[in-house]
């Protein structure tokens, strides 16, 4: 997707705005519930234990209650957009970064536990012990930014719409069968099942769209269609709102002054800015340089080299603008060169294999890099407690004994680890071994020229939309090149290259699996079979493996913590044996520059990064101390 995992977060930051899963709804008392036999309504849920937050709590710890509001802050965006309609993101054009702002769900969830859900358009929650439905009441105040309410016709309408027309959401929510209003304020969702514990939360993580907006039509009387692409800016009922833009350049965002939830706890000291302005650069580069030039507020670095180079100037030298890395410990993940399994050359594990020998990661990290960063290892890169290390033992070597006959023998018996190099000896001898690999595999070199076992010259083509993947791809190139392999670099424009990727048409790309605390059923949208040949779906590469399948079944239905984390842990195992991707990088820590004009809460929550701009707030004296835009 051409959002990126900083944005996920800040979206499911500034969505924190509504009250708890919230006290007792007025009229039902848990012990009347409880004594009915019905199961009781719940201000919050958690998958490690209990809520943090009692019902009726006054703000999150890690806000400033006291914070200002007012200012703008201006961000920077990479790429382009073309539509504003979250539903068939990832299906069809390119959605604007931010446009996802003014939407909320039913739920959302805090920055200082790992995995808890509270309130946001919903007031209560109710489910039963083997988890087969969950019910959400809404809360009554919940207003659309034409001040009509949100109803259960709208969570209904929303669900119906995401799951028929969003990939993503189709596979997400498949185990929920059914949604209905069951009550004046209350919406059932059904599940195909009982027993897969992450259903009632994530059945509150539905966008909800208003209903009455979608099914009428726009200023020039023609019918809207939830399943096309627009430029319309569509209503909202978040904290904030589209307030202009110019189509592919900029998106404005304005803050709701009568926000129907602005007092309530989850709004207290957040959101505090009365615009978000985000500016799309197609490079990093010329964005750079707008940040020096104080046409943007915030630039968050990629380029480890970058940063370590390009802020030598004045305002930098006199501390008018700060450079600070943020510790990120709010989830995992894997970003590699995937491979298209459905092109004939990549079905050999051998020839993916031999294409990580090829990658010299340590040389590339300490000329592109500075040394910035390590290399991944795991699909949970990050979460210490769902990487597979070593030899697998215990529970995940039970697991991995019920798919031992679909898996790869060497998992079992040698710890998976990626080639080192680093120097040119160890380059070396990790191209003979790639040699070596390709050999086995039926490969052979004439006249410096890899051909395949069908007589065919061997060319690959990596597909980029970013110059700071051509970067990386350039210096992979040469040693590809050494063992006799053509390869040619192909960069569009981000609406090209989504087109591109839905239609798998492509060898080589740079993709990036970003993974949760809790993992559940987006691994069937990651990794399972069902997802290979579904565009927009997050499969890239196409795995189909009935063992990677059966072990997405184990954690999503996984009983415990303990059972969660052993298959977790195996499903890691399998995927790094079958070499999908040839690993690249990651740094646990988010790299930021600002001008100084802002404040924020001290400390920050652990799973926030920096939180920026959701708990920050514009500083009217450190504004006026450095000079520079009002």
């Amino acid at each position: 997707m051409a959002i990126t995992r900083r944005h996920l977060l800040r979206s499911g930051a500034l969505a924190a705005v509504a009250p708890a899963l919230g006290a007792t709804p007025p009229g039902l008392s848990s012990a009347r519930a409880q004594t009915s036999g019905e199961p009781a309504w719940r201000h919050a849920m958690s998958m490690y234990g209990d809520a943090k937050y009692p019902a009726g709590f006054k703000h999150f710890d890690y806000v400033n209650p006291n914070a200002p509001k007012g200012g703008v802050a201006r961000l920077f965006e990479l790429g382009t957009f073309d539509n504003f309609n979250i539903v068939i993101q990832g299906l069809k054009g390119s959605i604007a970064s931010g446009a996802n702002l003014i939407n909320q769900t039913l739920t959302t969830r805090s920055l200082d536990e790992p995995s808890t859900a509270y309130g946001l358009l919903a007031e209560a929650a109710s489910y039963p012990d083997d988890s087969s439905y969950v019910i959400y009441r809404l809360n009554a105040a919940a207003r659309w930014h034409d001040s009509k309410p949100v109803t259960p016709d709208d969570i209904v309408f929303s669900y119906d719409v995401v799951k028929k027309n969003s990939p993503l959401y189709r596979a997400y929510y498949r185990h929920i069968v059914k949604c209905e209003q069951v009550g004046e304020r209350d919406v059932r969702f059904s599940f195909d099942g009982p027993g897969n514990r992450e259903l009632p939360s994530i059945a509150g993580e539905v966008p909800v769209l208003p209903k009455h907006w979608w099914e009428g039509t726009d200023a020039q009387g023609r019918k809207r269609d939830v399943t096309a692409t627009t430029l319309e800016i569509p209503l909202g009922s978040a904290a904030y709102r589209i307030k202009e833009f110019v189509a592919g350049r900029t998106l404005v965002l304005e803050r709701v002054k009568d926000y129907w939830g602005k007092d309530l706890p989850h709004s207290i000291g957040q959101d505090n800015f009365d615009e978000l302005r985000f500016e799309f650069f197609r490079d990093d580069t010329v964005a750079r340089e707008a940040f020096k030039a104080d046409q943007l507020d915030w630039f968050s670095e990629r380029s480890g080299k970058e940063w370590s180079t390009a802020y030598d100037f004045p305002a930098a030298r006199e501390k008018r603008v700060i450079k600070e890395k943020f510790t990120d410990e709010s989830s995992g993940r894997m970003q590699g060169f995937a491979f298209n399994l459905r092109r004939p050359l990549f079905a050999d594990v051998r020839v993916r294999r031999a294409f990580n020998y090829a990658y010299d990661w340590e040389t590339s990290d300490r000329l592109l890099s500075n040394g910035e960063y390590h290399r991944d290892s795991s699909y949970f890169d990050g979460i210490p407690e769902l990487t597979a290390a070593g030899l697998p033992e215990g529970q995940e070597l039970q697991i991995l004994e019920t798919v031992r006959d679909k898996v790869p023998a060497e998992l079992f018996t040698t710890p998976y680890k990626n080639p080192v190099g680093g120097n040119e000896e160890a380059s070396r001898s990790n191209l003979r071994e790639a040699a070596r690999l390709l050999k086995e595999a039926g490969f052979e070199n004439r006249d410096r020229k890899l051909v395949g076992p069908d007589g065919q010259p061997v060319s690959v083509e990596f597909l980029t939309q970013d110059p700071a993947d051509e970067r990386s791809i350039l210096f992979y190139k040469p040693s590809l090149e050494r063992l006799g392999i053509t390869v040619n670099i192909r960069s569009v424009d981000s609406v090209q290259y989504e087109n591109r990727l839905r239609n798998f048409d492509f060898d080589i790309t740079t993709f990036v699996w970003a993974q949760s605390l809790s993992p559940g059923n987006e691994q069937r949208d990651f990794f399972g079979s069902e997802a290979a040949d579904r565009p927009g779906a997050r499969n890239l590469p196409g795995i189909k493996n009935p063992a990677v399948d059966a072990l997405i079944n184990r954690i999503i239905f996984a009983r415990d913590r303990d059972e969660l984390v052993a298959s977790c842990k195996a499903l890691d195992r399998v995927l790094l044996w079958n070499c999908y991707v040839v690993p690249q990088f990651a740094g646990g820590f988010e790299r930021d520059a600002r001008w100084d004009r802002f404040s924020r809460p001290e400390p920050l929550p652990k799973y926030a990064a920096s939180g920026f701009p959701t708990l920050w707030w514009w500083d009217a004296a450190k504004a006026a101390k450095i000079g520079g835009r009002t």
